[in-house]
């Protein structure tokens, strides 16, 4: 069977919906195939025990509640609603203090200022540079590389010693920009356990930049949940992209893309199914599914199948989702109204595990980042339960045994039971997911890696995927990669899929879209050194 339409997007994660639905906003003819049985990617709830609704992978969105390419598709309308916790985020450290980042800037500086004095007016601080620049700041981190007029309006919003200063804070470790700013150990926790939130260990470099965006997003718009689930996310994407007409397929997994003359034709489903594509094919899977497996060798420059070879993945990830009859029993009281808990490990706690991480060693004592759903949105489980999940990561290895995941499960839990006697007692579900399963949902996360590529600035700007322009463009003409290994990476914000759209919008521009082209291709050519 053979279907033409405008566009085919691969893959239905949260990115290609994004795709899809801004071209089904253009009147185009979009289909959407998805491998696995279900959309939703990395963005998806189920129900881990009666009454027990868990997100299986992503659960806290301040890069969502950030996003200009979702607050541009009004999702609302389609039943997205938001939610938050009393609190966004607590550190627990060992000995039972914790410092608390709280929406209300007066409450966060009162809890770092407990670790050390003046540290309060310092974080006000903090926050108070991140307000001048955040909207032209996050404009030009999520719109393709180079972001011209964002650039020129973050140029203009402060002196030039200022931006000098914001690149310098950009290449600094956390723990460095952490000492360079603070006298105690709370507000570097923060920093540092939320630079965590990628692959980036506190020492280094970039690290900085993602703890203190983290950081100041959880300030600015907290780190909101959607009322029912992460699902919900994508139940709002596929309802605006069916309103507007778009077919979703799921089950439909792609053999090839492809390809002809230099240029993407459409693609072959595994069951033989033709889709011919008039203008773009837009694919949400990652950048070595795409140039390693779904568009042959033969197409593509030898260069960046050379450089393909340097493609890196972000660490393994195992993760836990628990039902539990009662709340967490935390001996740290201000712990129970966080949304988004960090335990197990102090500073130097949290360079012993990057260490061991990037020596390929599974750390004894892990940092684990945990969230209580219920907490955060009461329709998780029953009253005066809580739906509680928690992640780790691992070294990336071919295999892990049931036996070691046991083992790192266990040391994870006996964490809780310190900080909260009794939790396992509570435990009336569990449900546990190593890097195989996790890739066995969905198979963009490769060897359970969440982020689509490591986060490190090797492998950022016109170094993602690979070295070039940092773009959704390829060298193949209207083909497109939409994914979390394109410009500007992993995290729930649809950017990826969004400047995908864009660009695919450019090309089919009549003759301005052949300029477009040009440019993109004399970038590849610069690129291979020809």
């Amino acid at each position: 069977m053979t279907q033409t339409v405008d566009a085919v997007v691969v893959g239905a994660g949260h990115n290609g919906l994004v795709a899809a639905n801004m071209l089904a906003d253009a009147d185009w003819d979009v289909v959407v195939l998805e491998a696995t049985g279900a959309a939703g990617g990395a963005v998806r709830s189920a129900e881990i025990s009666p009454g027990y609704r868990a997100d299986l992978c992503s659960a806290f969105y301040p890069l969502a509640a950030a996003s200009p390419a979702l607050a541009a598709l009004d999702l609302s309308g389609y039943g997205l609603a938001w939610t938050h916790a009393p609190h966004v985020l607590a550190h627990l450290l060992p000995d039972g203090r914790a410092v608390v980042l709280d929406r209300d800037p007066t409450r966060t500086a009162d809890s770092v200022e407990m670790f050390a004095s003046g540290d309060g007016a310092r974080w006000r601080g903090l926050y108070a540079r991140w307000l001048r620049v955040a909207e032209p700041l996050l404009d030009s981190l999520l719109r393709p590389f180079p972001p011209l007029r964002p650039a020129l309006r973050l140029v203009r919003a402060q002196p030039a010693a200022e931006l000098i200063r914001l690149i310098h804070t950009f290449l600094m470790p956390a723990g460095r920009l952490a000492d360079q700013v603070f006298a105690g150990e709370g507000a570097k926790l923060l920093l540092s356990g939320l630079a965590l939130h990628s692959d980036l260990g506190p020492q280094e470099t970039g690290s900085g930049a993602y703890g203190w965006i983290m950081a100041m997003l959880g300030q600015q718009f907290g780190f909101p949940v959607p009322v029912g689930g992460a699902g919900e996310i994508t139940n709002s994407l596929v309802a605006r992209f069916a309103a507007a007409g778009g077919q979703l397929r799921c089950g439909a997994p792609v053999a090839e893309i492809v390809v002809a003359g230099g240029r993407a034709l459409g693609t072959r489903c595994a069951d033989g199914t033709l889709i011919r594509a008039r203008r773009a094919v837009l694919c949400d899977v990652s950048a070595p599914m795409l140039y390693g497996h779904l568009v042959a060798g033969q197409h593509l420059p030898r260069q960046l199948l050379a450089d393909l070879d340097g493609f890196v993945w972000d660490h393994s990830t195992i993760k836990i989702d628990w039902a539990l009859r009662g709340r967490v029993p935390w001996t740290t009281p201000e712990v129970g109204g966080a949304g988004t808990v960090h335990l197990g490990v102090d500073f130097a706690g949290l360079c012993r595990y990057a260490g061991a991480l990037s020596a390929g060693d599974p750390p004894s004592d892990p940092f684990v980042l945990a969230g209580q759903m219920t907490t955060a949105d009461p329709t998780r489980s029953p009253v005066g339960t809580e739906t509680l999940w928690a992640y780790t990561h691992l070294p990336r290895r071919r295999f892990w045994s049931a036996d070691a995941i046991d083992e790192h499960v266990r040391r994870v839990e006996a964490i809780f039971e310190r900080h909260a006697p009794g939790f396992g007692g509570l435990v009336v579900g569990r449900r546990v997911a190593g890097p195989d399963a996790l890739e066995v949902e969905n198979p963009n996360l490769d060897h359970g890696a969440i982020a689509g590529g490591t986060a490190a600035p090797h492998q950022q700007l016109i170094f993602r995927p690979l070295p070039g322009l940092g773009r959704a463009d390829t060298p193949i003409d209207r083909l497109y990669l939409a994914s979390a290994s394109a410009h500007p990476g992993g995290g729930v914000h649809g950017a990826p899929g969004a400047n995908a759209a864009r660009a695919a919008l450019a090309r089919s521009r009549p003759f301005a879209g052949d300029v477009y082209r040009a440019v993109v291709q004399a970038g590849f050519r610069r690129v291979e050194g020809k």
